[in-house]
């Protein structure tokens, strides 16, 4: 056995189904020995970014460990944007990086870069193995790390050595990740109770941390009366048949959340890591759960940090709190909460004029949408869409570049959730700009047999970054998309493409394609000046925002703030 076959026996031995990547010189020993395998298959994409997104969607989906192989030189080096997306999203992938031949490490060769210094910074373990001895050491420590911590493990091979007999060593028991119960210590929970027994206002952000642990929450949220806001990576762990859930805060949230936090004069964060320090209360107690120690405080001074696992943590804390608490603050809160998200499904009511909006395009792929469905968005305005009208209750999920945020994550996130089971419904909520970014997976979709269904949001624009400008006070610029007709572009590489200019033939095309057998692409003409408004918004915004209503004028872009009005004054005032 050499030491590529080695490889690929311990990745069947940990579990592995599939290994994303694409062939080259010196990664051509490792292919070969997938090759004789008949366990693990060979997932051949047509860029390594996409592999190393689709890994990173495979692994989010399952938790489990997911594997990426590339080439030398340039082919590793396309890893980077996933594998960034992969380690902030914390889930375990082990990327194998090919190089150059040992003899001609340093020497300025053909294709040479140094992955071990160039992945440092995205992952959790880096080691190049240089001889033979080091395996199956090196390898073993890789995927415990990317397991055990969450994250992207990088281990880097000279092509030759792949080549090199494998060194003998006792078979040790598959790598699976651990379950380690880690709960504060008695004196901590204690003043936590103590903090949120003084308080007569508590609220409740939940986070990802949350998974696992929705009735704890609950439970919890009842002894404390207390809202409970959710962080978009919360969102569908918490959210759905949730008496306490007032809505998410942060930029793609909306005000209810944004005043349940504002009005508290106690915040329980719970496993989450919410980034945006400007949605934090000012003058409120402030306590936080997190496994991660490191993490604790560096979004907003806190009173008490508490390291701990959060459905063990709730547990032991809701026996220690008062049992008679007000309800106002959470009556108050709930009735902002059904105000807000009646508002929000107004502008989600069906419209026949075109192009479509958005929020009707969502609410309708929500509704008809399977009750196990994974959905996967795009970076940008397809993400707000998604936070806002998609349901997750049940055995839904939903994936993205949520803390990484990238371009271009919805397709290649969807080959890696639709590769683990090929007969569950994958959605894939792509942007114009996004799609148009990876196209190639298209061609990746059809060639692995993955019948993932497409929904291109179409507003032959940069939507988001054209909010951002818009409150920056700046004129659109640089943002102007020439698309093709990407329903036809679907059809020349062989998948079923769908246009839609209209609402009036949306429900019916929708219809169609999420119940075809196969790939189907749907492109979505959908409007361009469409607002999504942040919970809060301050006055440097707001100014910016009249300031570029001024500029658009003065630069002979005048028709673009009609258009701004018959998108958004009209619909509100018809609703």
């Amino acid at each position: 056995m050499n030491i590529a076959e080695l490889f690929v026996t311990e990745l069947e031995r940990a579990g592995v189904s599939r290994v994303w990547g694409l062939a080259g010189d010196s990664l051509n020993a490792f292919t070969e020995a997938l090759r004789e395998n008949d366990s693990v298959e060979w997932m051949h994409v047509r860029h390594e970014e996409s592999a190393a997104f689709a890994a990173a969607g495979e692994a989010g989906l399952t938790g489990e460990l997911a594997v990426v192989a590339g080439s030398c030189g340039p082919g590793n080096l396309h890893f980077i944007n996933g594998l960034y997306d992969a380690h902030r999203s914390r889930v375990p992938v082990l990327a194998i990086a090919s190089h150059i031949p040992s003899e001609e490490i340093g020497s300025g060769y053909f294709q040479e870069t140094h992955p071990q210094e160039l992945f440092q910074e995205c992952s959790v373990y880096t080691e190049m193995i240089s001889s033979a001895a080091q395996l199956p050491w090196v390898l073993e420590n890789a995927m415990r790390a990317a397991v055990e911590r969450r994250g992207v493990a990088v281990v880097v091979v000279p092509g030759d050595v792949f080549f090199e007999e494998a060194p003998s060593r006792r078979s040790t028991a598959p790598i699976r990740r651990s379950n380690p119960q880690v709960v504060p210590s008695v004196e901590e929970l204690d003043e936590a109770a103590r903090l949120l027994d003084d308080a007569e206002r508590v609220t409740i952000l939940a986070g990802a941390g949350v998974a696992g642990a929705r009735e704890e929450v609950l439970a919890l949220a009842e002894r404390l009366q207390a809202p409970i806001v959710h962080a978009l990576r919360g969102k569908e762990y918490i959210e759905h048949d949730n008496p306490y859930d007032v809505g998410m805060t942060g930029l793609l949230g909306f005000s209810s959340g944004y005043r349940a936090m504002e009005r508290c004069d106690a915040l329980l964060m719970l496993g989450t890591d919410l980034p945006y320090r400007q949605f934090y209360p000012d003058d409120a107690r402030i306590i936080q759960v997190d496994l991660r120690g490191e993490h604790l405080g560096r979004r907003t001074p806190l009173d008490l940090g508490l390291v701990g696992d959060v459905r063990l943590t709730a547990a032991a804390l809701t026996p220690l709190l008062c049992e008679k608490r007000s309800g106002k603050h959470l009556r108050d809160s709930r009735k902002h909460y059904e105000k807000a998200r009646k508002g929000l499904d107004r502008l989600a009511a069906a419209d026949d004029r075109g192009p479509v909006h958005p929020q009707y395009l969502t609410r309708l792929i929500d509704e008809l949408a399977d009750d196990d469905a994974v959905f996967t968005a795009d970076v940008g305005t397809p993400v707000i869409w998604a936070s806002r009208y998609l349901n997750l209750g049940g055995d839904r999920r939903l994936l993205g570049s949520f803390i990484h945020g990238s371009m271009a994550n919805a397709l290649p996130h969807a080959l890696g959730a639709q590769a683990v089971d090929r007969s569950r419904q994958v959605i894939a909520l792509a942007g114009d700009g996004g799609l148009a970014m990876l196209m190639g997976d298209l061609i990746t979709i059809k060639q692995n047999n993955l019948p993932v269904t497409i929904v291109v949001y179409d507003n032959s624009s940069l939507g988001f970054v054209e909010l951002e400008m818009k409150a920056a006070g700046q004129v659109n610029f640089g943002t102007e998309l020439a698309n093709p007709d990407f329903a036809a572009v679907a059809e020349a590489v062989g998948i079923p493409g769908h246009q839609v200019e209209t609402g009036a033939e949306l429900e019916a095309t929708l219809r169609e394609a999420l119940a075809a057998d196969g790939p189907r692409l749907v492109n979505v003409r959908t409007t361009r000046q469409e607002l999504s408004i942040p919970p809060s918004i301050t006055a440097a915004q707001a100014k910016g925002f009249t300031l570029w209503a001024l500029r658009t004028v003065i630069a002979g872009q005048g028709g673009e703030l009609l258009d701004l009005a018959d998108t958004n004054l009209w619909r509100r005032l018809t609703n």
